[in-house]
């Protein structure tokens, strides 16, 4: 599978608008088209799929590992291979490019194109432009413009095509219709755009008429062979998995663990009125619950039925909106007042105006459970505007490097009978053994 990746000079740089245009162009012209996300990112995948109907896939090496990374890329199915990136291309986990779309890109040895929305520019473009190429030894073949009008678009590309060692393969013309709202914690889900499919046709007529995709597709690579160790054995374990406009936050190679361990049946809280029949594990990503809460908070069979089945025993891995769902309680933001959810772990969740323990960190279980054993380390990333007020015994310590050298730390993670919860993300490449810890005590299934 040829490939390319995405990039830009910063966030808002008009990378997801692209990728969604050309997406959409390529499919029109005939091609299966697989996407991918660098970093933590939920919600741009989720567009991605609602376009080619395939799963995208994350490229996350803090989170995955560089092994975890081709694994993950290798299992991409498609003609053509796209990789939206994250922030700018060299923005990585500090202030080096180490984890960036820029060190992705190094890894599966792909090209990059730059998409940049300039303003009030022309020479000095160039010369932002040239540091950027110049900035490490990537492979950065071209660039496409965003947001901007025909007559700027000419100048640009006269300017870069004399300043500049590079392609300039078209550009996307300034178009109100094709924004995507924002909310707390970034766009809203794909799910919930009701003209989602007017604004991708939109943008790939629009990318169809002002970017040469026959000349930016001779520029695709094809990717190299990579090993995917990345398994696990079928103990006929049954996983209920909830997935609606509340829950939503899952990768896409978590599930596929799962559905390796045995089979999954997907639910959803907001409608459902039970939990499904005879389950054997039950994994709660994240997503909005906190948008959702009233919804949540009225389906009271769902929420008695989750509780019961957690208090007799079952097995439940739950993190970010998914541990938050699992508390006594949400605060709704509009009404400054805690609605009712499951009520397993006690205490409730708060919502804030700002992030709290934003980015990558290292779980370290650091108090004894009967899920993880002591000493266990597993990267993540937390990304939340809510806290936790409880009296619930947390067995996990997080360390996050800063910028100055400094270390971070925090404690969460909560464990009560067989459930696990708590605010980090992760993948489960990072460390496989935590599947299967988590999974170890389900009797009766095998190993």
């Amino acid at each position: 599978m040829k490939s390319i990746v995405i990039s830009s000079d910063s966030s808002g740089g008009g990378k997801t608008t692209v990728t969604l245009g050309i997406m959409k162009a390529l499919i029109k012209r005939g091609y299966k088209v697989q996407g991918y996300k660098v970093g933590p990112d939920y919600i741009d995948p989720a567009f991605h799929k609602s376009i080619t109907g395939t799963a995208s896939r994350n490229l996350d090496l803090y989170l995955m590992g560089e092994n975890g990374v081709k694994a993950s890329f290798s299992r991409g199915r498609g003609d053509l291979g796209i990789v939206e990136g994250v922030m700018g291309l060299y923005d990585g986990k500090g202030i080096d490019s180490e984890y960036s779309t820029a060190n992705v890109a190094r890894v599966l040895d792909l090209p990059v194109v730059l998409v940049i929305s300039p303003k009030s520019q022309s020479t000095t473009l160039c010369a932002e432009i040239n540091g950027i190429v110049n900035f490490e030894s990537i492979n950065i073949c071209g660039i496409i413009f965003n947001n901007i009008g025909e007559s700027y678009y000419k100048l640009l590309k006269a300017a870069v095509e004399k300043n500049c060692n590079l392609k300039v393969f078209g550009y996307i013309p300034a178009d109100e219709r094709l924004s995507l709202k924002s909310r707390h914690l970034g766009l809203v889900q794909s799910s919930e755009v009701e003209d989602l499919n007017e604004k991708i046709e939109l943008c790939s007529e629009l990318i169809l008429k002002n970017v040469n995709l026959e000349i930016l597709l001779k520029y695709f690579k094809e990717g190299p062979d990579f090993r995917d160790e990345y398994h696990l054995k079928n103990r006929n374990i049954r996983t209920a998995v909830p997935y609606d406009k509340a829950f939503s936050f899952y990768y896409k190679e978590n599930i596929e663990l799962l559905e390796e361990a045995g089979e999954i049946v997907f639910f959803s809280p907001l409608k459902d009125k039970s939990l499904p029949e005879n389950i054997d594990f039950l994994y709660i990503g994240g997503g909005y619950p906190e948008v959702f809460v009233k919804e949540l908070s009225r389906n009271r069979s769902m929420l008695e039925s989750i509780n019961k089945k957690l208090k007799s025993g079952l097995a439940c891995y739950a993190e970010c909106g998914g541990l938050m769902y699992l508390m006594g309680g949400i605060e709704d933001a509009e009404e400054k007042c805690v609605l009712n959810t499951v009520g397993f772990f006690s205490g409730n969740a708060y919502m804030t105006s700002k992030l709290q323990n934003f980015g990558y960190a290292q779980i370290e279980v650091t108090e004894k459970n009967n899920i993880l054993p002591l000493g266990f380390k597993i990267n993540c990333h937390e990304f939340h505007k809510s806290y936790i007020e409880s009296d619930e015994k947390k067995i996990y310590t997080l360390n996050k490097d800063t910028y100055n050298g400094k270390i971070k730390k925090w404690n969460c993670g909560y464990v009560n009978k067989n459930t696990l919860g708590a605010y980090a993300h992760i993948h489960f490449f990072g460390n496989l053994n935590i599947i299967k810890q988590i999974l170890k005590n389900i009797k009766n299934k095998g190993e």
